[in-house]
């Protein structure tokens, strides 16, 4: 049965973590401390693996629902999503050195 946003909000912090599930692999993890946590569980090349979408309330259902199926169509053109944003990660991280502020500033 899909999520709704009432049972989100009732949902409340247990001795241990938990899950909500939505649907198509999308579940909320309710930690106990409080936290909650979007993830997205999938499988590529018969390895199952998942990402994290947001916490919410900063992401609302509505849209990781929107970032899961953003998520679903990169797995079926093939790109595992979970590389793509770790490689988007490791240029922005490549960017921001001194040396390339250095060298951009100086060209």
């Amino acid at each position: 049965m899909p999520l709704t946003d009432s049972k989100i909000r009732a949902a409340k912090p247990s001795t241990k973590s938990y899950k909500l599930t939505d649907s198509q692999g999308l579940y909320l993890l309710i930690s106990a401390s409080g936290s909650r946590l979007w993830y997205f569980r999938y499988r590529f090349s018969g390895k199952e693996s998942r990402i994290s979408l947001g916490s919410y309330p900063h992401v609302t259902l509505a849209e990781a629902r929107e970032k899961r199926d953003t998520a679903h169509k990169k797995i079926l053109s093939g790109i595992n999503p979970s590389k793509q944003s770790n490689t988007n990660k490791k240029c922005i991280v490549e960017t921001n050195t001194l040396k390339y502020i250095a060298t951009s500033w100086h060209t």
